[in-house]
């Protein structure tokens, strides 16, 4: 090899992939259903975040933590989940992905609990009054919701949350050892007051998140 050469470490296709990483244990394929089971909805009723990844026509990716009262997520039935959209900035970055690109996953997180669930599907918007209302929250409810086609649901192993200690009380960062985000917002954007930024996010924090 020459000293300009450079080595093959990439992953070019499939059975390269499975070659490197071994194959699937056999329960780890069993487990997958096409429907949500008792033990699905009894996960997702005290579920109080999730991570919802999405991705446009062109591939572009995007994760988006949601997150509420445990259960906020409504099970509708078994193959249909019904996600409400809270107050934010507006970005709406999920929402124009599935215009145009519907597949949709989630992980759903529940405290003290180390392993996941996670729902593979296609979901669609909704605007459904006699959907929302029940999602009402001090007395705004929701202008948009997310309807979930479930075409998987699989609870995944806790290794990574063992491993990061999430959970832990140990492993709770001092707020104080990390700039704020309205300075961060200041730095980054050089289009707003630290001080202010700050005060508008501690407001909205307390009195604007519905």
């Amino acid at each position: 090899m020459s000293t300009t050469e450079q080595p093959d470490t990439g992953v070019e296709d499939a059975q390269q992939l499975r070659a490197l990483v071994g194959e699937v244990h056999p329960l780890a394929e069993r487990k997958v259903l096409d429907r949500l089971d008792r033990f699905c909805r009894d996960f997702i009723a005290l579920s109080p975040f999730l991570v919802l990844a999405s991705s446009d026509s062109e591939g572009r990716a995007d994760a988006s933590p949601r997150g509420d009262g445990p259960g906020f997520v409504q099970v509708l039935d078994d193959r249909t989940l019904l996600i409400p959209d809270r107050r934010g900035n507006n970005r709406v970055d999920t929402f124009g992905n599935l215009l145009s690109s519907p597949g949709i996953g989630l992980v759903f997180f529940v405290p003290g609990i180390n392993e996941t669930l996670r729902v593979n599907g296609r979901a669609k918007m909704t605007r459904d009054g006699k959907l929302l209302e029940p999602m009402t929250v001090q007395d705004r409810t929701p202008k948009l919701g997310l309807l979930v086609e479930v075409d998987e649901a699989y609870f995944h192993c806790g290794k990574a949350l063992i491993r990061s200690k999430l959970w832990a009380p140990e492993s709770q960062v001092e707020r104080s050892s990390f700039p704020t985000l309205g300075r961060i917002v200041a730095e980054q954007t050089r289009a707003v007051d630290a001080a202010e930024a700050d005060a508008n996010l501690e407001e909205g924090y307390r009195s604007r998140l519905y």
